[in-house]
């Protein structure tokens, strides 16, 4: 009984992802532009790249558990119209706070294809080995979108003003939504049992606050007196949660999904990965634009080996996952990652030659295959009626290790540029110790 649109639908779906994850990484490059343009503070060009994954995690789970029992094609579609609209507001953006809150839009609009993304997925493909490879090829849309990013963004700003980066997401979602229209059946099992607006609430106000808090400490962006009540708030809200659900005959999510160690073990994939690549392609494109002095098309294109590795990745890791089993391929793909990531550290970025393009394509390669694995391991544990949540929770980690990953290696990368920034004599030590920071 194999769906003989099943090919069409992975195409139209994973096409519909791709915007998703290009938007993570495409305003990597292109900050310097924005900030001239709309004469940001630095506070809020802060928030333009970080309330897209802060309302991101906040809000999958929930939109997850939404597909599941309203049906995911429906969220799909609504999710297509709102990140297409999101997108010329933000295009066309006149000042920082507006393209913040269309960024904000395009959180929403983004939550909800994520999870039902993969659900789709996991509904479609019934056989485990299908469903690997077709997991694979999601997976090298994930890693190779957000590697592609910089390189699309320096390409436009190259010709274009800043929000073209915005602009193109446009012509995407035209031609997908109608084949996700057209492509997806409108008959689908669903979970039953209704969606609880109070809940999902609590579930989103206390991821928000508690991502959020962990950003704000680690980045040293706010004050204790601030990170410490968010973080009991964000406690309190999701302890309430946790009670409700454990108290419910139906509950919204399904708590035991969290009992299951392939899922436990892929959200934690997910975040190290994404996180990694996120992390590395900021510091990157930052390094190579206000130290090499290099254009960003130029530092675009420098990452262009990310980009080539991460696209055969995810086949490699469905393949390689059928063959040898998962759990020695995402190990080995993270320690392999852990050593290129090492690798880079000492590498002339000055003198490139052939090393830094193959430590590069290695670091493209060994995480999209971990982040392939990550998603393999957590839709293979749940029923078909359940991908939608289990999505979201895989969705989550990645969105979660994104955020984390920028913020750590941003953190770093202040760290290190303060401490060998050069000030003048003259200067207080006052205005000295500003400028460090």
């Amino acid at each position: 009984n194999l769906d003989p649109k099943r090919w069409w639908i992975l195409l139209a779906v994973v096409l519909a992802f791709l915007p998703i994850v290009i938007d993570m990484t495409v305003l990597h490059v292109a900050v310097p532009s924005l900030t001239q343009s709309l004469s940001a503070t630095s506070n809020q060009v802060l928030w333009i790249i970080d309330i897209y994954p802060l309302l991101m995690a906040g809000l999958l789970v929930p939109m997850g558990t939404l597909a599941d029992r309203v049906g995911n094609r429906k969220i799909l579609l609504i999710g297509l119209v709102i990140f297409g609209i999101a997108s010329v507001l933000a295009a066309f953006s006149q000042t920082a706070s507006m393209l913040i809150a269309a960024r904000a839009l395009l959180a929403l609009g983004g939550a909800m294809i994520m999870p039902c993304v993969l659900g789709i997925i996991r509904r479609t493909f019934e056989d485990s080995r299908e469903r690997a490879i077709a997991l694979g090829i999601w997976g090298t849309i994930g890693s190779a979108g957000a590697a592609i990013g910089p390189l699309i963004g320096g390409g436009l700003l190259e010709y274009f003003w800043w929000g073209s980066v915005f602009l193109i997401n446009v012509p995407i979602m035209l031609v997908v939504a109608p084949m996700c229209y057209f492509l997806l059946s409108r008959k689908e099992a669903i979970t039953p049992g209704h969606w609880a607006f109070g809940q999902a609430l609590l579930l989103i106000v206390g991821l928000i606050s508690f991502v959020y808090a962990l950003k704000a400490g680690l980045g040293g962006k706010q004050s204790l007196l601030i990170v410490l009540p968010l973080v009991v708030l964000s406690i309190g809200l999701l302890t309430i949660f946790v009670r409700k659900q454990l108290n419910s005959p139906q509950p919204m999510l399904d708590l035991s999904l969290f009992s299951r160690p392939a899922i436990l073990a892929g959200i934690i994939m997910a975040m190290v990965a994404a996180g990694a690549l996120a992390g590395v392609e900021l510091t990157l494109a930052m390094e190579l634009q206000y130290v090499i002095r290099l254009t960003p098309l130029q530092a675009g294109l420098f990452m262009v080996p990310i980009m080539v590795a991460a696209a055969i990745g995810g086949p490699i890791a469905g393949f390689l996952s059928n063959k040898f089993g998962l759990r020695l391929v995402a190990t080995m793909s993270l320690i392999l990652a852990a050593i290129a990531l090492v690798s880079l550290s000492y590498s002339d970025f000055h003198h490139p030659g052939i090393i830094v393009p193959f430590i590069l394509a290695s670091i493209g390669l060994t995480l999209s295959i971990g982040l392939t694995a990550s998603s393999i391991a957590i839709m293979g544990s749940v029923p078909a009626e359940k991908g939608g949540a289990a999505g979201s929770l895989e969705s989550t980690g990645y969105e979660l290790g994104t955020g984390l990953g920028i913020t750590l290696f941003g953190v770093f990368m202040a760290y290190i540029f303060g401490s060998h920034l050069q000030v003048p004599s003259d200067l207080t030590a006052v205005l000295a110790e500003k400028a460090r920071l």
